[in-house]
């Protein structure tokens, strides 16, 4: 197995019209598996049914949702740990500085150890 790239064209960031233009690797996805699908998956190498792993799997999603929300880091063993991270607009002073002046959130992840190691010996496919 190994993940396909395509190659693709940029310009540099903030140059008006592009400036020189150079040629990059980028990921091509081959497919995606959904949560059903990752059910199906567990069930064949576990003891544990299809209704069971789908429960538990939805309900990781709702109490990771509510961890995340109270502000608390969700870690996850091998897998890795997710976080929410913030963006504000700068501001003079630092009493300036509210909660209307966040203006994006988004949730990071960062891959445990066995993900980690995966991704240095991944093999390439150009396609």
């Amino acid at each position: 197995m190994s993940v396909k790239f395509k190659v693709i064209e940029k310009g540099q960031p903030g140059v008006a019209g592009g400036g020189e233009k150079k040629f990059y690797a980028s990921t091509s996805s081959d497919g995606e598996v959904s949560l059903a699908g990752l059910t199906t998956s567990i069930e064949k190498i576990s003891t544990v049914s299809g209704a069971d792993i789908r429960a538990v799997l939805y309900a990781l999603v709702d109490v990771m949702t509510d961890t995340l929300a109270d502000g608390r880091i969700v870690r996850m063993g091998e897998l890795g740990s997710l976080r929410v991270s913030i963006s504000s607009e700068g501001k003079l002073t630092a009493e300036e500085v509210n909660a209307n002046a966040i203006r994006n959130s988004k949730v990071i992840f960062t891959p445990g150890k066995k993900i980690k190691d995966m991704l240095s010996i991944l093999q390439y496919t150009k396609v």
